[in-house]
């Protein structure tokens, strides 16, 4: 057969939407391959818990008491509710007033209000779904949350980073950000404001008391023609191992129309429950239910169920604590390594976060720490460790990203590993410099 005649009787090619284009080529994808094509290396990029923490325990005797009631475990394992399971939403009103150090009736919102999503990515996804039409505007931290990034990529949006400083997003940058978009004619293209409020992912900075209050009245006074609101990612709340214990963004909106509250027990609990949920303003409750009906109908209910039984004996909090306390060690493990191995480079620099998995790290501007920079063939092929590169952090044009930091998780290895991971990172670093 004639190559001709082959072409002819090829099917046609598929079409795909626009969105999958504007989404593709995640990094997340590439840094799974190459952990997969160097299983020797010692990977402080995955942002995973630690595998020696999850509650097997905690969840083996949270389901035989589940299962030992039949009415219980047939109810668990029948259909749950778009919303999800009522009793878990209100045991985390309860929570949630307790994090606050308020009564449950002080917290201004109703039951209905709390809608359980598969993981907290499902709700930052919908959020996005529900308010962003192509080439509307959110406005984010630089750096900030990547995979999110490629969540709004994947919607159209126009992403706009914020400069921040050691006390999270600059709130004088925001507001000089509003003011040049409005002066553009595109004010009523803003829909959202997007914070990690704390230990973010990747900086491990944490978003001051202050800038707190002044991020609501910003988002409030700036609402002219729609409102513009603030999605909180708290994903890391409980993961404080000292500093200040800060109030939510969310409690300085007192007529809780304007923030968007995002939380998620992967971090806290068990990622593989895949449990997260929001505490939304309440004209989004039916939108968000909607858009969310249109693609499961409803999160998980066996686990669900399974978690409030986890809730009813007790169990989550002093799990939450015992992750503090190892968290801790390791934390210190890597900033005491940092110190160690990189404390005589020159230029080289990192935060001491307060909480959450991370380390942000950063190398002289000379460096090049990107996918396709020599430091990272080096650091992983040569030296056998893995980071994940900083302008994966930051929004807008590759060629206006800053590309000298690194974002480094202590979240899986041991201090063993957390120590000769950073020894092997700062061998990769001085031999690149080296040549600069």
């Amino acid at each position: 057969m004639s190559t001709q005649q082959e072409n002819t009787n090829a099917p046609p090619p598929s079409r795909l939407s626009l969105r999958r284009h504007w989404g593709g080529d995640q990094p997340i994808s590439f840094l799974m391959q190459q952990g997969v094509a160097n299983p020797d290396c010692i990977s402080l990029a995955a942002g995973l818990v630690d595998q020696g923490s999850l509650p097997a325990s905690e969840v083996q005797a949270a389901l035989q008491e589940m299962l030992a009631d039949d009415h219980l475990a047939k109810r668990a394992l029948q259909y749950g509710t778009t919303h999800g399971n009522a009793e878990l939403r209100g045991q985390l009103l309860g929570h949630l007033a307790r994090l606050e150090h308020v009564d449950v009736d002080a917290l201004g919102v109703d039951v209905n209000q709390v809608i359980l999503t598969t993981g907290s990515q499902q709700l930052l996804s919908i959020v996005g779904e529900i308010l962003l039409d192509p080439d509307d505007i959110v406005l984010v931290a630089a750096p900030t949350y990547f995979v999110y990034l490629g969540t709004l990529n994947g919607l159209g949006a126009r992403i706009i980073p914020v400069a921040t400083d050691e006390d999270g997003m600059r709130m004088d940058a925001l507001a000089a950000k509003l003011e040049e978009i409005e002066a553009a004619g595109d004010l009523d293209r803003v829909k959202l404001i997007y914070l990690v409020s704390y230990y973010e992912n990747p900086s491990g900075i944490s978003l001051s008391a202050q800038r707190r209050a002044e991020a609501v009245a910003i988002a409030q006074r700036w609402s002219k023609s729609q409102r513009i609101y603030i999605l909180e990612d708290a994903a890391y709340r409980e993961l404080r191992y000292d500093g200040p214990e800060l109030p939510s963004i969310w409690s300085f909106d007192t007529d809780r129309q304007t923030v968007i509250l995002a939380k998620t027990f992967s971090k806290t609990f068990a990622p593989g429950l895949r449990i997260g949920f929001g505490v939304v303003p309440a004209e989004l409750e039916r939108p968000i239910c909607d858009r969310k009906g249109n693609e499961d109908f409803g999160s998980a209910n066996f686990n669900q169920h399974l978690l409030s039984q986890v809730f009813r004996m007790g169990l989550y909090d002093s799990h939450v604590a015992s992750l503090r306390e190892m968290y801790t060690a390791k934390r210190d493990a890597m900033l005491k390594a940092a110190e160690t191995y990189f404390g005589n480079i020159p230029g080289v620099s990192w935060v001491h976060p307060y909480g959450g998995l991370y380390v942000w790290m950063t190398l002289p501007e000379s460096s090049d720490t990107s996918l396709d920079g020599q430091l990272f063939r080096e650091a992983v092929q040569t030296h056998g460790v893995m980071y994940v590169p900083g302008e994966f952090s930051f929004a807008g044009e590759r060629a206006e990203r800053p590309n000298h930091q690194m974002r480094l998780s202590y979240g899986v290895q041991d201090a063993a590993g957390i120590d000769l991971g950073m020894q092997r990172l700062a061998a990769a670093v001085k031999s690149v410099l080296a040549e600069v």
